[in-house]
């Protein structure tokens, strides 16, 4: 599997995808996107010809070299890769849910194929393709497809450095002109000898093609021409032109008469099933995975990942049923897909048609390619699979030891085998962390203080106990109780001991909103359900609610004092300038993830901006504070669904001439506006906005219209200083959508915002 989510960031490198070492392009939300970040448009001829046929010619470029490559690491016959690169191009192309997606032989499946084929030989891998093509469709069908993408990514990550490293070391031995063994132990305790005795031909052939693979892509104006294209084709043209003696491909004469039909696979059924559920899995979460990085790179609809995995399976029921290698996603040529302008499916289906032809008509070209040039291309790519960037980011959430074990063991043990011992792991360290507590006590200023840290269940009772009966009868305590789950056995515990504590003359102080937050599982505080927490603290005074979760607040601020301290001595630099209603329902670090220092906030009712000039003192003094003195990259006007100020604009009626309908007078261009537009629809569910909630979307593009009545914004925006933005929250979905100005109308985060992940690399 080369293709998976981190989440939270992938910086990797591709391989071979033009844009590799770019910049990554922005998109500003009133602006289109540049070529590679379209959204796909209709499928149509004219579109499919202007933008699909090239992108199909450049992704046939690429897709060759690669699939001779993955079959040969596979000890595969080469026309199977061939074969795997046709049907997974036209079949996956035109049945699976993620439209840019290319699909074809990939390396993450190279050790599975390839211990595969030593087992059972080559009809019978086919067979068991077929068999897992098969079963992909079942999982597709049932709807449970998508959980694959539950693995831990330090597991995934560890299963592509195994898989690496195990095709790095088997294809040195192709580089040095010598054979590749069946295991990486092998390979190891082989290559002092295949050093001594290496072909230099085949070394000159290699070490040009991993160079100009690492060179490639640093030409600032060369990237448009795919890396593995250049160096197998530059590779190719040195060894005839300099007649260096290596060898080559050797592909059938007659493909069609050359391909081997399954047969069923000699062993017993647990073997067997065994292999089938592993290949099965194995590029079901590649596909996946890839499929969900592809969609990071343009703003077209969202991959369907169910029919993805039908689409896959039946492009691997055929692939095996015609004798060739297993089917995934692969993300370079899906990549350089979307990098080369492709709009609709149709690419992914020529491309299969275009080396369909190739291979029929020209095959004998093909048959000129040296194979340590293929095996440079391998080298590399295996390599790539081995990503810093992941083992930094491992390593700081304490994940390294689960990657560790699972590269070890996919890289000696088997694909398998790894993958579970990383799994284990990974469950093991849940199952610690999950029984994990330290409690602690000390004496301060004659009190004595509990700490309890860490998830406090039933397992950490008898230490919780232990500890708590060595405080002193008598004697005053506080419990601090800093947890991230506290289940009823630990509840019961601390109350027994509290209860006993106080009547042998003891006091104790306990938080007792934190108590009920650990008790449910919100000790995190961010999105926390607050009015169940207020049904649940009903017995307790508003007043007193309150000083608990200061206390609580208190308790648990140690981790941002530090902050604290640098912004109280630093003052304050934020770089937004959010606006929006008084409404207690908006929660605005909330719905932008933000934290102290980071906004300048100003609320008040409707959200609203009053033109400069308007005597709203208040709002002018906090934009020119905001701009001038604070200097903020962003003004975020943000409006929000079930809004009262809405509400009450449009019904005029109820204007008495108090100090809040006078206020909402500045509604009036909104409501206006508002009425004469159409209807708007929310781009996530379908659902028509009710009059008061357009009127709040449409509000928000009149009050940014406003913030350029004042001087200060207009000079910052057209020096590009400040970007002004508009935001709408629907409260019921908890969801945020932007708002274009223009007509006003609502759009997606993630598809107005570009993405600055890349995907990762591949196969």
């Amino acid at each position: 599997m080369s293709a998976q989510i981190d989440t939270l960031c992938f910086d990797v490198l591709l391989l071979s995808a033009p844009n590799a070492g770019g910049p990554v392009p922005t998109i500003s939300p009133n602006h289109s996107p540049p070529p590679s970040e379209a959204a796909p448009e209709r499928s149509s001829w004219r579109s499919i010809v202007r933008h699909d046929v090239p992108a199909s010619l450049v992704v046939f470029l690429i897709a060759i070299p690669l699939s001779l490559g993955i079959a040969a690491a596979s000890g595969a016959p080469l026309i199977a890769g061939l074969v795997a690169a046709v049907v997974g191009g036209i079949v996956a192309g035109a049945l699976g849910g993620s439209p840019l997606q290319v699909s074809g032989p990939a390396a993450g499946l190279t050790v599975v194929v390839a211990g595969l084929a030593t087992q059972f030989g080559w009809a019978a891998t086919a067979a068991i393709t077929c068999a897992a093509g098969l079963l992909q469709i079942l999982l597709g069908v049932t709807r449970i497809g998508r959980l694959a993408l539950s693995l831990s990514p330090a597991v995934v990550h560890g299963m592509l450095a195994g898989i690496g490293i195990t095709i790095a070391v088997q294809q040195l031995h192709v580089v040095l002109g010598g054979q590749a063994q069946s295991s990486l132990i092998a390979n190891v305790a082989g290559l002092p000898a295949q050093l001594l005795a290496h072909h230099a031909g085949s070394v000159l052939i290699g070490i040009l093609t991993v160079a100009i693979l690492l060179v490639w892509p640093k030409i600032p104006k060369a990237r448009m021409v795919p890396a593995p294209l250049v160096a197998v084709v530059t590779a190719t043209a040195a060894a005839a032109v300099f007649m260096v003696n290596v060898t080559r491909v050797n592909l059938p004469d007659a493909p069609l008469k050359e391909l081997i039909p399954p047969a069923l696979p000699g062993g017993g059924p647990l073997e067997i099933a065994t292999a089938i559920l592993t290949v099965a899995l194995v590029a079901s979460v590649e596909s996946l995975l890839s499929a969900v990085a592809v969609d990071k790179l343009h703003r077209g609809k969202r991959s369907n990942l169910d029919r993805e995995l039908i689409g896959q399976g039946a492009a691997n029921a055929i692939s095996g049923a015609l004798g060739g290698m297993p089917v995934t996603g692969v993300i370079v040529r899906s990549s350089t897909n979307v990098a080369a302008g492709a709009r609709t499916r149709a690419s992914a289906i020529l491309h299969g048609v275009w080396i369909a032809v190739f291979v029929l008509a020209a095959g004998a070209m093909l048959e000129l390619i040296p194979m340590a040039a293929l095996a440079g291309v391998l080298l590399v790519t295996g390599l790539r699979l081995v990503q810093l960037a992941h083992i930094r980011t491992l390593r700081r959430h304490d994940e390294l030891l689960v990657y560790v074990v699972t590269a070890a063991g996919v890289a000696t043990l088997g694909l398998a085998e790894g993958v579970l011992a990383g799994l284990i792991l990974a469950l093991g360290r849940v199952l610690y962390r999950l029984a994990r507590a330290t409690v602690t006590t000390a004496e301060e200023d004659g009190v004595w203080i509990v700490r309890i840290r860490g998830t406090l269940v039933f397992l950490g009772v008898a230490s919780l106990v232990r500890t708590l009966r060595t405080i002193p009868v008598g004697a005053p305590v506080r419990v601090d109780l800093q947890v991230d789950h506290l289940d009823h056995a630990a509840y019961e515990a601390i109350e027994d001991w509290r209860r006993g504590h106080i009547a042998r003359g003891g006091s104790v102080v306990l938080n007792r909103a934190a108590f009920r937050a650990a008790m449910r599982g919100d000790t995190g505080r961010r999105l926390i359900p607050w009015q169940p927490q207020r049904q649940l603290v009903a017995e307790v005074d508003q007043r007193a609610a309150m000083l608990d979760g200061i206390l609580e607040f208190e308790a648990s601020a140690d981790p941002i004092r530090p902050m604290m301290a640098r912004l109280a001595a630093d003052g304050q630099q934020p770089t937004q300038l959010f606006i929006t209603c008084a409404d207690s329902r908006i929660v605005p670090n909330m719905i932008t993830t933000t934290g102290p220092g980071d906004q300048f906030c100003v609320r008040n009712v409707g959200n609203l901006v009053p033109p400069y000039g308007s005597n709203s003192n208040s709002v002018d003094a906090a934009v020119e504070y905001a701009v001038d003195i604070l200097g903020v990259a962003q003004i975020v006007v943000c409006g929000h669904s079930h809004c009262g100020a809405a509400a009450a604009a449009l019904d005029a009626s109820t204007d008495n001439g108090s100090a809040l309908h006078t206020w909402l007078k500045h509604l009036e261009v909104s409501v206006r506006r508002s009425a004469a537009l159409p209807d708007i629809v929310d781009p996530v569910t379908g659902i028509k906005l009710s009059p008061a909630d357009k009127l709040s979307v449409t509000n928000v593009a009149v009050q940014l219209e406003n913030l350029r009545s004042f001087a200060c914004v207009r000079k910052a925006e057209e020096a590009g200083r400040l970007e002004l933005v508009g935001l709408y929250f629907d409260i019921g979905a908890a969801a945020a959508r932007l708002v274009v100005e223009r007509e006003p109308y609502l759009v997606r985060a993630d598809e107005e915002l570009a993405t600055t992940a890349r995907p990762p690399a591949d196969n």
